[in-house]
């Protein structure tokens, strides 16, 4: 929110007084393509005061236009700062896919900060979720996961070390799933997710550059080779970045619809 507010006169296009079309829908419309052509994610938008001068309405028509918008999320109002274009909300798709071939799908480039890779004894609850004795070996494998350079997600792997033999002689891989493929042929087949909102705490909350309490979605993980657990993991996604993507079908009905 460091950026200057824009005049208004860098909005595109002006009103046809004469459309069958109403006015707010116009500008609307207008501001609409603004934002997804001629601006950026976190921008200000130009004020309420000088976008009814500029396109010569009152700032009652230029309020309903905007707060259409923000209805729409694509905008979002700060009190006592003004109205930004939102970030774009990334959808949490319940599926098998490494983050970094979700990332290249939307078109986004990623990167990872590596937090912590080394082995260490499985604590009780370890044990019971890799289905293993308490104080056999485990490794971990915790990141920060960037898109664009933002900070979205902390993700944090345990997978039972006699799986993985020689891991941690090399450096930290940037795609897990396909490390564990590829040199370990274990390939994750189906997993089970449970997800939970929560607030972030001051050490997730630093890491994702949010405040303290602010709200992200904790997603834990079991994934599985045929019947064997090979990976837990617990991630923390921003929930202002995020939001959950769920395909449903009725029991018993075989037409797929294509997403």
């Amino acid at each position: 929110m460091g950026y200057l507010v824009p005049p208004a006169g860098s909005i595109p296009g002006a009103l046809e007084r004469s459309s069958e079309v109403s006015i707010h829908i116009q500008l609307r419309e207008l501001l609409r393509n603004y934002i997804t052509n001629h601006s950026k994610s976190g921008r200000q938008l130009p004020s309420e005061r000088d976008m009814a001068e500029h396109f010569g309405v009152a700032r009652m028509t230029v309020r309903h236009a905007v707060e259409a918008l923000v209805d729409e999320e694509l905008l979002e109002r700060v009190v006592g700062v003004g109205t930004f274009v939102s970030h774009r909300k990334l959808d949490v798709q319940v599926k098998l896919t490494s983050y970094s071939e979700e990332m290249q799908r939307r078109g986004m480039t990623p990167a990872a900060k590596t937090l912590a890779f080394e082995q260490i004894p499985a604590t009780a609850r370890l044990a019971r979720e890799l289905q293993m004795d308490e104080g056999q070996p485990v490794i971990r494998f915790r990141r920060l996961l960037l898109a664009d350079g933002e900070p979205m997600s902390v993700d944090e792997n345990f997978i039972p070390a006699w799986r993985v033999p020689g891991i941690l002689e090399k450096a930290p891989p940037t795609s897990l799933y396909n490390l564990l493929s590829e040199r370990y042929g274990l390939v994750i087949e189906w997993g089970e997710d449970m997800i939970e909102a929560n607030a972030a705490t001051p050490s997730i909350a630093r890491l994702l550059k949010v405040d303290v309490g602010a709200p992200v979605l904790r997603m834990e993980r079991h994934a599985f080779v045929s019947r064997a657990m090979v990976d837990y993991s617990v991630s923390f996604y921003r929930a202002d970045r995020y939001k959950l993507w769920v395909p449903l079908q009725r029991p018993g009905v075989r037409t797929r619809r294509t997403y």
